[in-house]
Formats: C-alpha cells, structure tokens, sequence
C-alpha cells in the first residue's frame, strides 16, 4: 500500500504542479478566458488513464495463464523503465519546469484552444498512464485489488491537497530535495516490480531457472504475517525468489542508485563565480508555482 501511495503522491503531484503551472501563468496574464481547453485536456488526461488502467485489468482476464504471465512480466519490465525514467527526468528538469512550460504554454496561446487543451493533455496524460500501468501491477502482484488502489487514491488527493495549497501559496517546500527521496524510495519500489516481473516471464517459461532459489525465508517471514504483508505492499518483497530474480533486483538496484543519488555537477558559467553557480542552484528549490 505504501508504494503506491508513494507512486500516487509522486506521479499525482508533478501533475498537479504542472496544472497549477498552466492556471496561474493563465491568470497572470490575463488569460483566464482560455482556461476551460487547459481543464479539458485534463479531464481528458485523466479519462485516458482510467480507460488505460481499466483496459489493463479487464482485457488480460479471459488470456491463457502463460499468456497473463508474459504480459505482466513484459508490463512490469515497461512500468519499471517509465518510473525510472520519470524520476531522473524530474530530477534533470526540476528547477526549470516552470519556464520550460510557460515557454509551451506561450506556443499554445498563439495557435488557439486545440493547442492549448493539447498541451494540458500532454503534461498530465504521461504521469496518469505512469500511474495506470504502475498500480496495475502492483495489484496483480498483491492479488488483492483494494489496499494498491487504496494507496493510490489516497497519494493522489495528498497531492491534489498539496498542489492547491502550492496555488494557494500556503505551502512551500523543497521540491528538489522531496523528489531527490521519493525518487530513491521509488527506485526500491521499481527494483521488486522488476523482480515480480521477472517471475511472470519465469512462469511464462520465457525465461528459466523458476525452480532455483536463490534463498526461502518463508519461515522466518511469512507472507500472511503482519510484517510480511507490509513488505509486500512496500517493496514487493518475495520470501523466496530465484536466483534469476535476486540478481536482476542488485544489478539494477545498486547501479540506478548510486546514478541517481550521485551530486550532479553544476554548470559552468563563464564570469560568474561559485556564487552565481549556487546561486542558480538555489534558486529552483522551492515551489516553482508563483
């Protein structure tokens, strides 16, 4: 549940900034005519994702088991690679979303509503099929449907809260350093959704090596107790994978870390000083909404 409260409040809150972003820079110009496109290509954004997570969860049902299996491993391996993405991508693009999106929205403005309801749709419509895709497997791999969408839900109205509250101006943070840990924490998460997906292929008979363990702590963790439960909702921990999948979660866990938690070096800017170079480092902490 943890998980995908964390994927909810992640995904739901880069989308509510960038909504946020788009009404305000609107506002602020005297644009406020020409926010109903902006709200329909959320809306549209939003039905798109539902329609995806629903095709995802109805459209498997009646394929055979190794047909089920192939594609949520393959959907697995697909989720893990956009979350990883997102989360470097949001770490890069940060401090500059604000400008690189009132850049497009000034692109939009000039071309007329279809542009303007598209490029709404654009910015949401990624982090809502990040979502769809990410919390559907996470509730095959829990085999029980309520507790992920629960935690989704309710990381999507945290962020919803929080993105009013940005617009509001009544909450400030330190954006860089929230999606600094919650991308770490995703990573984790993403690393035992690969390994699930991974014994999905397993199961499918496209990869082998299912009846080699790399180690059974079934006894000392059993998936029906209070804490194996926990750390199946959390980090999709198996008490028992394959050798297959233990080295699939370390090759992929410890190299995306250290990548991602490595400092990036700053630009150089030439005639500005170490000074002005924090301060461009400084000056994208905070919420970038007003």
């Amino acid at each position: 549940m943890f998980g995908n409260y964390l994927i909810g409040l992640r995904e739901g809150l880069e989308a509510s900034l960038v909504v946020c972003i788009l009404v305000a820079y609107l506002v602020k110009t005297d644009n406020r005519a020409k926010l109903p496109p902006v709200w329909a290509g959320v809306g549209i954004a939003v039905a798109v994702s539902l329609a995806f997570g629903a095709g995802l969860q109805f459209g498997t049902q009646e394929l055979t088991f190794t047909a089920q299996e192939a594609i949520g491993g393959s959907l697995s391996i697909a989720a893990v690679a956009l979350v990883t993405w997102m989360v470097f991508w949001m770490r890069r693009t940060a401090r500059h979303l604000k400008a690189e999106l009132e850049g497009k929205l000034d692109a939009a403005l000039a071309m007329g509503r279809g542009a303007l309801v598209a490029t709404a749709f654009l910015a949401v419509g990624r982090e809502g099929i990040e979502t769809s895709l990410f919390v559907w497997r996470s509730v095959d791999a829990a085999g029980d449907g309520v507790r992920p969408l629960v935690g989704a839900l309710l990381g999507i109205v945290t962020a919803i809260v929080m993105g009013w509250l940005f617009y509001r101006g009544a909450l400030r943070i330190n954006l860089a350093r929230f999606f600094t840990w919650t991308g770490g924490l995703l990573i984790v998460v993403a690393a035992g959704v690969l390994a699930y997906g991974v014994h999905d292929l397993q199961e499918a008979r496209f990869l082998g090596g299912l009846e080699n363990k790399a180690f059974d702590v079934s006894s000392a963790v059993p998936v029906d107790s209070w804490y194996g439960i926990l750390l199946k909702g959390t980090v999709n921990f198996q008490p028992d994978p394959t050798v297959v999948q233990a080295w699939v979660w370390v090759l992929y866990t410890v190299p995306v870390l250290f990548l991602f938690l490595r400092r990036p070096k700053p630009p150089r800017q030439q005639g500005s000083g170490g000074s002005g170079e924090r301060a461009t480092e400084e000056s994208g902490q905070q919420t970038p909404v007003r």
